[in-house]
């Protein structure tokens, strides 16, 4: 063990039940603790339920008479279970998560924690041997994507990967659909938001296979485009993917999902991915997908599904509602973001005594209690602020939009992701007619009346039927809203992001020049030498611009 008081370069830093010693430049993120927390809450229910089918299974194999007696299997943290979960964290860096994994996730046989640094598998060991957890982790020193595909044969997968890199993850998911065992878990996070978010939609294409839109729902579809770059991936090796769980939080997104070996249930997945037509003018959006299942039923089997391709496209050259042209994203995923079952274990999971103590749980619980409530059957959403806008009205109250899809017999709900979100099966057409009626009692300004402006050609026509925007639905108000949970945090402290990167992931010039170009401008400005303004601005020239140096794996705590 050893003693942090004897050398003065390193640091203690608690979190939950972990305590690691860290070397001074070791990046420390307070961010993702809500990221490791929520993801032993989901490691935990996952652990139960694969007992439960373990158990389910071997009572199958015996058709006849009574199974042999069982002894019961005791899923308690921080002890080995012969036959409980594998663990790989692919990206340890000083294995802070792997050492929290080990003390609170109960049924763990064991955990390996990798890294390509051989400083951060020292600090691993090190960390290991002062949590006196020896027993339970194995520190890895390799590469992350060869570790995975050695390990693809049946004996040496593992239950449950975590993939937490900086930046995308993609370049780890064809070893890692290789490398879990049929039916086992990988936890995923997408750090790169300003790729998936549609800033560099060429970029985003190169990584993950897709274009996104520039749209309000832009974490949601960042979610998706992850979710079927999963897919497409597993899929050429006879596997699928189910989402149990999918998260934008922060500065990133983080989804689990389970991986089975069917090439039956691969057939469908054409069905579960769409294009996405979106609207230049009004921003409403049309999902076509790329293939559809017909019903076709027979004598032997009255069950039969066939397989065909949509015909299309499912939207006229032109908006319907404002005469615009459109813009074609995807292919995203347009299946569920969550499994309902999973759900409900998760959030008993979350109840229970000895999860009250993390930090974050509060949070955890209002987000779950959030995607509970939230349609997981229609992909996608609006923000009321946004539609608006479009139309230059002033803003309807939330609780009077929302109760006008419900008297109307639509469903809506929030997004976890926004807290301005309408959720709803309805047509865009009704959402437009609902605001055709709110216009008559707050109507717009003549001026704003501009030909060829979307709301000239929306508020050109009338509502197809008065819709109610005087009475409060009974369930427009949302239980989790109800009960003032932690639905939409702010952000607790100053600059609260990603950080930087850790230093043996770049070079030693580029960090230098970082810190040469900080404030730069400012200095510019205050500078009243001329010679060292032009020197200033030469600066951002684009001969100047250095191209990014890609990373390893990563030597921060997070």
């Amino acid at each position: 063990m050893v003693d942090s008081s004897a050398d003065q370069s390193l640091k203690t830093i608690r979190e939950g039940s972990a305590e690691i010693l860290v070397s001074e430049h070791v990046f420390y993120n307070p961010v993702q603790e809500f990221n490791r927390d929520l993801s032993i809450c989901v490691l935990s229910t996952f652990s139960r339920l694969y007992q439960q089918e373990k158990a389910t299974a071997r009572r199958r194999k015996f058709k006849e008479g009574d199974p042999p007696a069982e002894e019961e299997i005791k899923l308690e943290s921080g002890l080995k279970c012969d036959q409980g979960l594998r663990i790989l964290e692919a990206l340890s860096a000083t294995g802070l998560r792997s050492i929290r994994y080990a003390n609170e996730v109960p049924g763990v046989k064991e955990i390996v924690a990798n890294d390509l640094s051989k400083s951060a598998v020292e600090s691993i060991q090190q960390n290991v041997r002062h949590n006196k957890l020896e027993h339970l982790i194995t520190p890895s020193f390799n590469d992350a994507m060869t570790l995975m595909y050695i390990s693809t044969h049946p004996e040496k997968r593992f239950t449950a990967i975590d993939l937490d890199p900086y930046g995308h993850p993609t370049r780890f998911l064809d070893g890692a659909v290789q490398s879990i065992e049929d039916g086992g878990l990988l936890l995923i996070t997408a750090t790169d938001m300003a790729v998936l978010a549609g800033n560099t939609p060429e970029a985003c294409y190169v990584k993950y296979g897709s274009v996104p839109l520039k749209t309000k729902a832009c974490h949601e579809m960042a979610l998706r485009i992850l979710l079927r770059c999963i897919e497409t991936t597993a899929t050429r090796y006879g596997r699928y993917m189910v989402p149990l769980l999918s998260i934008s939080a922060d500065f990133y997104i983080r989804v689990f999902v389970r991986i089975f070996t069917s090439q039956y249930a691969c057939k469908k997945s054409s069905s579960k991915q769409s294009m996405v037509f979106q609207c230049t003018g009004c921003e409403s959006f049309t999902l076509q997908p790329l293939g559809i299942l017909k019903s076709n039923p027979t004598e032997q089997n009255p069950n039969q599904i066939k397989f065909g391709i949509p015909t299309g496209p499912f939207v006229s050259s032109r908006c319907a509602n404002c005469n615009h042209q459109h813009h074609m994203g995807g292919p995203i995923w347009s299946g569920a973001l969550y499994d309902v079952e999973f759900l409900k274990e998760l959030l008993k999971t979350v109840e229970l005594e000895q999860f009250k103590k993390l930090t974050t749980i509060r949070r955890i619980y209002g987000t779950l209690s959030v995607i509970q409530e939230e349609l997981h059957d229609v992909p996608l959403y609006y923000t009321l602020d946004r539609l608006c806008g479009t139309l230059k009205l002033e803003v309807v109250s939330m609780m009077k939009f929302r109760s006008a899809l419900l008297h109307a017999g639509y469903r809506v709900s929030y997004s976890h992701a926004c807290k301005t979100s309408i959720k709803t099966d309805a047509p865009v057409s009704v959402i437009w007619d609902i605001l055709r009626c709110w216009a008559k009692t707050h109507p717009v300004k003549k001026e704003r009346f501009v030909e060829g402006v979307p709301l000239t050609a929306i508020l050109a026509k009338e509502p197809a039927i008065e819709y109610n925007l005087k009475d409060i639905h009974p369930n427009a108000n949302p239980p989790s809203r109800k009960e003032s949970l932690s639905r939409f945090p702010e952000n607790p402290a100053a600059h609260w992001g990603p950080g930087t990167r850790a230093t043996l992931m770049v070079s030693e010039n580029k960090m230098f020049k970082s810190v040469k170009n900080q404030n730069k401008r400012r200095k510019c400005q205050t500078n009243d030498n001329p010679q060292s303004q032009i020197k200033c601005l030469d600066l951002e020239s684009p001969e100047r611009k250095q191209p990014k140096t890609e990373g390893l794996e990563s030597t921060m705590v997070e």
